[in-house]
């Protein structure tokens, strides 16, 4: 079939070259506009886009997909199919009319589990054990077009959105290359989506990073996880903004009574007693910040304008009485 992908971010590459590799003939690509990147803030093509020039072939970066000029010449390369990833923009009906088998929409939850634009991100948070990639017929509709296919994936105890999305781009693309072939032999029927099961899983905002201390220790570690590596989970310790990455579990060799190094300085935390939410504690066998439950390993942090580096080297340099984040 003659194919226009649709597709914006890393994780759409992988269906792209699927695509390429596959016996289906890509045509055109559609992504988003070059968006500012870097510290100069310089317009950058997508990774899709890149990929696509690459290839050689024809990229097509309307800023709405109603654009006139972008409608005409969808219609003129009068695809088959167009199978999108991630592409990050509604879809109007008029445009979803335009090739003869519609569009078929790689999504990375099990639908109808986790419709929207963060359904790996959700999976985590909410503590599922598996997810998987769903391709569908795309309507007008969030997400809720019929079935084609699905394969599932185990979510691993400390994997993070990032680790996650990979794994689903990689065994998706093979899916969506199934799918694209199962609609052109005649073999496959999309399905209704059963009613039940809908959840929504709406894109994860800054803010939604910022870690909360006073949830249980399982809560906090999801909630880093979730937003790795973006938007990035955060805390706050007095007016600075520090960077998190994964939690760990309390040290099999630690309680939250071990006394500190004997070369603690005077930023280090009392040594009696649980931490309280939010609360630092250096000892011997780590660096552990409080919860609503039991205190958890803090992971590799990042504070501003310096470089990611190990908890404790950072704690090593606090000069507070007590050190709360928050």
């Amino acid at each position: 079939m003659r194919v226009v992908f649709a597709g914006t971010p890393q994780a759409a590459v992988p269906a792209l070259d699927a695509l390429l590799k596959s016996g289906h003939e890509v045509v055109a690509v559609v992504t988003r506009p070059d968006a500012p990147a870097g510290r100069g803030l310089h317009l950058e093509p997508s990774p899709v886009a890149q990929r696509a020039t690459e290839a050689g072939v024809e990229v097509l970066k309307p800023a709405r997909p109603r654009d006139p000029e972008f409608v005409d010449r969808l219609r003129q390369i009068d695809p088959d199919i167009v199978p999108i990833t991630a592409y990050g923009a509604l879809i109007p009906q008029s445009v979803l009319d335009i090739p003869a088998q519609g569009w078929v929409n790689l999504h990375f939850s099990l639908l109808p589990a986790w419709r929207g634009a963060a359904p790996v991100q959700h999976a985590i948070l909410h503590g599922d054990d598996i997810t998987g990639a769903t391709t569908f017929r795309l309507v007008k509709e969030l997400d809720a077009g019929p079935v084609f296919g699905v394969v599932t994936e185990s979510i691993r105890p400390d994997d993070t959105a990032g680790e996650l999305l990979g794994r689903l781009a990689v065994s998706g693309a093979d899916l969506l290359v199934a799918t694209l072939d199962g609609i052109e032999s005649g073999q496959l029927e999309a399905r209704p989506q059963p009613a039940e099961g809908v959840s929504l899983a709406p894109k994860i905002t800054a803010e939604d990073a910022r870690v909360r201390w006073d949830q249980p220790a399982i809560a906090v570690d999801r909630q880093i996880r979730a937003t790795t590596p973006s938007p990035g989970a955060w805390t706050m310790l007095g007016e600075a903004r520090v960077k998190l990455w994964p939690v760990g579990p309390l040290p099999d060799n630690a309680t939250p009574g071990d006394p500190v190094p004997d070369n603690a300085g005077p930023g280090d935390a009392a040594s009696t007693g649980a931490p309280a939410p939010g609360e630092v504690r250096i000892l011997r066998s780590g660096v552990l910040v409080g919860t609503a439950t039991t205190p958890v390993g803090l992971g590799d942090v990042q504070p501003p304008g310096k470089r990611r580096m190990r908890a404790a080297d950072w704690a090593r340099g606090l000069r507070q009485d007590r050190v709360v984040l928050g």
